[in-house]
């Protein structure tokens, strides 16, 4: 309804200007449609660009759901096993943030520990890790977006078309300016160097191009939706007995009796958020230009409730 997505939209706005983030893009998506996209602030405060539905951002950690997407997908096609071992741990494993110990399974957040994927996506698809990404970019319509902040520098020897590597650049060179915000608010150019695409990171998008990621999650393109339920959005279980709180590429939790998956990222001057309830099939994608989003809230210990933003959002749309 119209009235509670304008609703949400002030608290959006209220707590970007608490944050005192420059520029976010919010999306929330439907079951089968995008039902509203929210933009505020600027991409580039000396230049005064405003944030706009096609602006690109660094989505950071959260590339690991495409990562894993990618990785249940070979499990779908029986070209890999979830239980292969590698670097000392299972695919599960890594794709949890768990390791076995004596007593049982134990839940460690490490995001390079997912970086030893890269390998396994590129075997199992017969192409390198960052054309893997490239082809599910472009499956799904995102144009906007860009496998890697270094994707200009691709080459043909890569596997890539001057077309595609062109249309990077003109994502690249449109990419939201990353800020510092001090204590007082005050928003400062960062000098981060961002590096490249990673299993654990490097993806970038825009919430026009991540909705269409997210549609097609929902309607079973890219994934069964017994591998989603299954498999992504089912909590090991640890030591005690009691679930973990992550699942394959997604935190996995409880709120007010509703089954909750998630993803957050920071780092590159940069935060971004995905809540997603999928028994409404509700979406909230958020992507800043500062640390906004997550700075001062303890993520990795799988509550997304120490989140004021994904707050408003549950206690919006969960009634």
């Amino acid at each position: 309804d119209d009235l509670v997505l304008d609703r949400f939209g002030s608290y959006l706005e209220s707590l970007r200007t608490q944050a005192a983030i420059p520029g976010l893009a919010a999306s929330i998506i439907g079951p089968g449609y995008v039902m509203r996209e929210f933009v505020f602030g600027r991409q580039n405060i000396e230049r005064a660009d405003p944030v706009k539905p096609i602006t690109p951002f660094h989505l950071d950690g959260v590339t690991q759901i495409v990562t894993a997407t990618l990785v249940l997908r070979c499990a779908e096609e029986n070209r890999l096993s979830l239980d292969d071992q590698l670097a000392g741990a299972t695919l599960r494993q890594l794709l949890s943030h768990t390791s076995q110990q004596p007593g049982g399974l134990v839940f460690a957040y490490r995001l390079d520990r997912l970086d030893a994927l890269a390998p396994v996506v590129a075997a199992c698809r017969d192409e390198s890790f960052r054309r893997s990404v490239a082809d599910l970019l472009e499956q799904n319509s995102m144009f906007d977006s860009a496998p890697g902040p270094d994707s200009t520098t691709l080459r043909a020897s890569d596997g890539f078309d001057q077309t595609e590597i062109d249309r990077y650049k003109r994502v690249i060179d449109r990419l939201a300016t990353g800020y510092t915000v001090n204590t007082q608010g005050t928003a400062s150019t960062s000098s981060y160097v961002a590096s490249t695409l990673k299993p654990s990171g490097g993806l970038i998008t825009t919430i026009h191009d991540f909705a269409q990621f997210d549609l097609a999650l929902k309607k079973g393109v890219l994934l069964h939706k017994d591998s989603i339920w299954q498999a992504a959005w089912t909590a090991p279980l640890g030591a005690n007995g009691r679930p973990l709180p992550h699942g394959l590429g997604w935190f996995v939790q409880s709120y007010n009796g509703e089954l909750v998956v998630w993803q957050f990222g920071s780092g590159n001057a940069s935060s971004s958020m995905v809540v997603m309830i999928p028994n409404r099939g509700l979406t909230l994608i958020l992507l800043a230009n500062s640390a906004g989003l997550t700075k001062g809230f303890n993520l990795t210990a799988g509550d997304v409730s120490v989140s004021p933003f994904a707050k408003a959002f549950l206690n919006t749309f969960l009634r």
